[in-house]
């Protein structure tokens, strides 16, 4: 993945795409800045955890998107949703609601969980078989809606 990155950055340089070259750069920096913290420069990290590293930077995007929206600040709101459409490229699909909703009621059922209380142990095994392919926000809602 991170060469992949790499490739499409210098394509972007190329192509005059200041968008595309901007964003690339970024996750670049975010990916290179992970692997510093984490002690793995040398080797690098797992495409697993650049995965985690640009859902987390989709994910900022979005929610920068929605304070520029509420503030009226629509080009900028834009902006950010190009950026986030071009680190969506780089990630796994995501699940629909429906698969989604299966594959809860299959953790649910598996660890026996009956109450709220067992919330965190039902979105931890969602999201550890899910991985990137599903939203954390949206499987607390859907575990939350279900184990009421």
């Amino acid at each position: 993945m991170q060469e992949q990155i790499d490739k499409d950055l210098k394509q972007a340089m190329l192509a005059g795409n200041k968008a595309a070259a901007e964003t690339l750069r970024g996750l670049k920096s975010a990916i290179h800045n992970q692997a510093i913290s984490l002690g793995s420069q040398d080797t690098g990290l797992s495409d697993e955890q650049a995965q985690k590293i640009l859902a987390s930077e989709a994910k900022a995007r979005t929610e920068a998107a929605d304070i520029y929206n509420t503030a009226g600040e629509t080009e900028r709101a834009n902006r950010e949703l190009l950026e986030k459409k071009i680190i969506d490229s780089y990630l796994p699909a995501q699940m629909g609601e429906l698969e989604l909703k299966i594959l809860i009621d299959k953790q649910i059922s598996a660890l026996g969980a009956t109450s709220q209380a067992d919330m965190g142990k039902v979105i931890g095994a969602v999201k550890a078989e899910a991985g990137a392919a599903a939203d954390g926000a949206t499987i607390a809602g859907l575990v939350k809606e279900k184990l009421q």
